[in-house]
């Protein structure tokens, strides 16, 4: 019996036109995705992209660099995935995406890529395109971009941040390739910041942004200052300005446990448009 070839390959420079127009069919759920490929993800030694082919179209792929993102997988185009992902058995930080996409492809794959820190199966995806002020929030006009000689103001909030959210350090000895990568969102224009009395007491990061949408990330608030509303208040300014000058959408996600920052992301207007789910490694 003759075997049909698997419709699967890597996924190149010239094929970036393809895989932007495939994100594009979901510019919420692929902005990470996008926002990757436009960063060069075809071309990065640190980065593996492989597509399926249906009829000469693309028509699911999957990102794996420092995440594993699926795109636009259905239960027959995650089974080829799967098997590629599988036999690479490269270490990432997560698995991350849609949650009907991320968990049938991490039962795929599980076994060859070993246990996990945790597995966050249900992290409501929230979305806008109203400014906070629409609903009568008013922005805390502290709210600002960090500017370039800021990182090590920032770092410390950063840091804390990473900790907590997903449980261990973001480095271990020097913190050299962490500064970067948080100079380099700075230098972006990525990082909004509140600086009181010298040091940052709210920072949030638009880690993505492709498709006329960007992705909020690193949300946090000094400890003694959460239950306030000062969270509300910063949030609105991080929106409002993304919304005028950086993408007319402004999305997130966000642990389902998380109560007080899920009733603040609904203050200021964003809806959830679906779920999201993260592996960690």
């Amino acid at each position: 019996m003759l075997r049909t070839r698997t419709p699967t390959r890597d996924l190149g420079a010239s094929d970036l036109d393809a895989a932007l127009a495939l994100c594009a069919r979901n510019q919420a759920d692929n902005c990470f995705a996008a926002a990757r490929l436009l960063e060069g993800g075809l071309t990065s030694a640190g980065a593996h992209v492989v597509g399926v082919i249906e009829s000469g179209e693309l028509v699911s792929l999957c990102y794996v660099g420092a995440n594993v993102v699926p795109v636009e997988t259905s239960q027959r185009t995650r089974l080829v995935l799967g098997d590629r992902v599988r036999k690479w058995h490269r270490r990432a930080a997560s698995f991350l995406g849609p949650a009907e996409q991320v968990l049938p492809l991490w039962e795929l794959v599980e076994s060859a890529w070993g246990s996990v820190r945790a597995v966050r199966a249900s992290q409501p995806h929230l979305a806008t395109t109203t400014p906070p002020s629409q609903f009568g929030i008013v922005a805390d006009e502290r709210v600002r971009l960090a500017r370039p000689g800021e990182v090590d103001l920032v770092l410390p909030a950063a840091e804390h941040m990473f900790t907590h959210e997903i449980g261990y350090p973001p480095y271990r000895g020097s913190h050299r390739s962490y500064r970067t990568l948080l100079q380099r969102l700075i230098d972006q224009r990525h990082t909004y910041v509140i600086v009181e009395r010298g040091r940052v007491i709210f920072k949030a990061d638009l880690g993505s942004v492709a498709l006329g949408c960007a992705q909020i990330q690193g949300v946090w608030v000094a400890p003694e200052l959460r239950g306030a509303g000062l969270g509300t208040t910063a949030m609105a300014g991080v929106v409002e300005n993304v919304l005028q000058d950086v993408a007319p959408m402004a999305t997130l996600y966000v642990n389902h446990f998380n109560v007080a920052a899920r009733a603040t992301y609904e203050r200021i207007g964003m809806q959830q448009i679906g779920t999201f789910a993260t592996v960690l490694m």
